[in-house]
């Protein structure tokens, strides 16, 4: 783990991973022992932030011998995900060009039911918009210039109603972005802190996607900046300075100055797929599956060697362009709520999280998988800690779980007929989560033109264990990794990164001689905006590794692959053989283009230390 391992001062390096139930945090103390624990996200006797409880349990087993010194702290949240996914973020105004009002409320006009007559959108993350007179042509002509007064006039409404950000898109901003970048100044100067810009935030092709990406960052990041700026605080008066970075969506760390929303959404998940990658790529190159499944949801995600990432994603009816980790989750976790409706058995997507927690927990919480697991004798009563019930000091409760699995007996038999015993109940809605997780893992696979049944199932999270076998069965793999820290590993994987900086740009030019060089030209400015983000966050120069790379498309098509930049003809080739894997076919002399070009700035970081594989701590711990 080279932040645990490389230190520079003596003193504890802590890695967290905040999720939606527990809040996992992995300590290495200044003689290099490491030290794990398990504390819940939403504990109704400790208001105290999670990360800060498990940081200050940690040094109250260990400080004695090892010091109390913090240096560091690494730290995946839920905050941006929670905040998009609850329509929490800070009150937004969109900025828009004349007649682009419904733009982004109208989107592509999908239908993810085409039979529904009433169709129940995700309410839009602005609370207002307002058009603006301005028009830039494509080729960069000023056809209307801004009208800097409406927008005056536009901005000062908004402050009267409470608007705190400001996200600025308008057409062809993204290539010309003179009129953003004046509404933007005007928009600081009229008093808003938070204006983002899309030439800025996504400048890429494409106004709906990039408008909502734009929208998102405005929208959360005020929300991420309070808490990074509380958690910031709260560690500073408890241990002092310590250097403190964040887990991004991408896969690698920011400092708090550079940590966005838009950045934010996937921060605990990527940490699990570096962990991963690290875990079950030690003794060589392997084709992994990755099986996290936490207290609230199943994390899946497939790796061919690096971390998988994607491009473009709609979350909760939000289209953004950032680069992201390829994770797919399902509302199938250890806390998911079991029922009986509809005639059938069925599991989540309610959690019951982790107040109330499973019935088991002691506060009359719901039957969820944690209660089968318990029923079945799977999680034995007498291993884990007196944390649990109204007062937090007593054993989880296996005649809670018997009880809320008969109740859902009974209701099997009064309105279907249906004749369950507790522990038959309680084995069926267990086969029901894990063919969820694996139908998800198979569709995960197939998007990426793979087999399944050719990878390593490597099982992590709280309660993956528990399922792994069974979920290997279903898909046909017969390898399943399990680590000595996979209960914590989405932390151990933020413990194992290193900083990182990623710049996209559109280019729209033909896959030929003239359209490389163009490439190759947007490239080196990328690569130098890259590597500069990192020597401010303090990265030596030379610990700074550059790659670049070109997403290709068919000409006429919206779709591109990502390759590793190279010469043209290399290009070409490399295309006709990811779209061959990928979609079973290639036609080697169609045309292709170059959509966009992406430099990354990445921070070499050694390998984990040998010591770590078998690391001492607690599986959970209040």
């Amino acid at each position: 783990m080279p932040h645990i391992a490389q230190r520079e001062t003596v003193g504890w390096a802590f890695a967290v991973d905040r999720g939606g139930t527990f809040t996992d945090v992995v300590g290495t103390a200044p003689d290099g022992s490491l030290h794990t624990c398990k504390v819940l996200s939403r504990d109704p006797h400790r208001p105290a932030d999670p990360a800060l409880r498990g940081i200050d349990l940690l040094l109250e087993r260990h400080g004695a011998a090892c010091g109390r010194r913090v240096t560091s702290v690494r730290l995946g949240t839920t905050v941006a995900t929670n905040a998009l996914l609850e329509r929490t973020g800070a009150p937004t105004l969109l900025v828009t060009s004349q007649g682009m009002r419904d733009a982004l409320l109208i989107g592509y006009q999908d239908r993810p039911d085409i039979f529904a007559r009433a169709i129940r959108r995700p309410s839009p993350l602005y609370r207002d918009v307002v058009e603006i007179p301005e028009r830039v042509y494509a080729q960069g002509q000023v056809l209307l210039p801004l009208d800097e007064t409406a927008l005056r006039r536009a901005l000062v409404a908004a402050r009267a109603a409470g608007i705190e950000a400001v996200a600025v898109a308008f057409l062809h901003g993204f290539r010309h972005p003179a009129h953003e970048i004046r509404a933007a100044e005007i928009a600081r100067a009229a008093g808003f802190a938070e204006v983002i810009a899309s030439h800025a935030a996504a400048p890429l092709l494409g106004f709906v996607a990039r408008g909502d990406t734009t929208v998102a960052d405005a929208y959360l990041s005020p929300i991420l900046l309070r808490y990074t700026q509380t958690f910031r605080a709260s560690l500073r008066a408890a241990h002092g300075d310590a250097t403190v970075a964040f887990m991004q969506s991408n896969g690698g760390l920011v400092d708090a100055e550079g940590f966005r929303g838009v950045n934010g959404i996937l921060s605990g998940p990527a940490g699990g797929v570096v962990g991963m990658i690290a875990a079950g790529t030690a003794e060589g190159p392997r084709r992994l599956i990755g099986f996290d499944m936490g207290g609230t949801s199943t994390d899946v995600s497939l790796s061919t060697g690096d971390i998988p990432r994607r491009f473009a994603a709609e979350i909760d009816g939000v289209r953004l362009q950032t680069p992201m980790v390829d994770i797919t989750t399902i509302a199938a976790g250890g806390g998911s709520v079991l029922r009986f409706a509809d005639g059938r058995l069925q599991v989540g997507p309610a959690s019951a999280g982790a107040d109330p927690g499973p019935a088991c927990y002691r506060r009359n919480g719901p039957a969820t998988i944690t209660d089968c697991n318990v029923v079945l004798g799977r999680i034995p009563a007498d291993r884990f800690p007196h944390v649990f019930g109204p007062a937090g000091d007593q054993p989880i409760d296996p005649t809670a779980s018997r009880a809320r699995l008969a109740e859902l007996a009974a209701a099997a038999r009064d309105e279907a007929g249906l004749e369950y015993s507790v522990e038959a109940l309680a084995e069926a809605f267990l086969q029901v989560a894990c063919a969820r997780m694996a139908n998800a893992i198979r569709e995960l696979a197939l998007h990426h033109g793979e087999d399944p049944a050719r990878f390593g199932l490597l099982s992590f999270g709280g309660a993956a264990g528990q399922h792994a076998c069974a979920v290997a069965g279903l898909l046909g793999a017969d390898e399943v990794l399990l680590h000595p820290l996979a209960g914590v590993l989405s932390a151990y994987g933020i413990g194992l990164t290193g900083r990182r900086a990623i710049r996209r740009r559109t280019v729209e030019a033909a896959l030929d001689a003239s359209g490389h060089a163009a490439g190759r030209q947007e490239l080196q400015g990328l690569e130098a905006d890259a590597r500069d983000d990192l020597l401010r966050q303090g990265v030596a120069d030379s610990l700074v590794e550059m790659r670049g790379s070109a997403h290709v498309r068919l000409a006429g098509s919206d779709t591109t692959l990502e390759l590793p930049w190279q010469s043209a003809d290399a290009l070409r080739v490399g295309f006709v053989e990811a779209h061959r894997q990928l979609y079973g076919f290639a036609d080697e002399s169609a045309s292709l283009v170059i959509g966009s070009v992406m430099a990354e700035a990445i921070e070499r970081v050694a390998a984990a230390a040998p010591h770590l594989a078998s690391a001492k701590g607690a599986v959970i711990a209040d």
